[in-house]
């Protein structure tokens, strides 16, 4: 997929610290949710379609990715 991310509007989670240790999200058109890393903002981003950003979300909100 092949989306152009340059008029993207970044923000991070208003939990985040004032560290630069976060990830950027930005709401794209047609649904689509960009994410990359705070600390290299020139780099690549990954890009979810709505399904997969529900999904995923979801699942870190119920705890499928916390360490044992």
């Amino acid at each position: 997929m092949n989306v152009d991310l340059t008029k993207a509007q970044w923000f991070k989670s208003t939990r985040s610290s004032a560290a630069k240790d976060c990830v950027e999200v930005a709401f794209l058109d047609e649904g689509l949710v960009g994410v990359r890393d705070s600390k290299n903002t020139s780099g690549p981003a990954l890009v979810f379609a709505p399904g997969e950003w529900d999904a995923f979300t979801a699942d870190v909100r119920y705890g499928e990715f916390d360490r044992p």
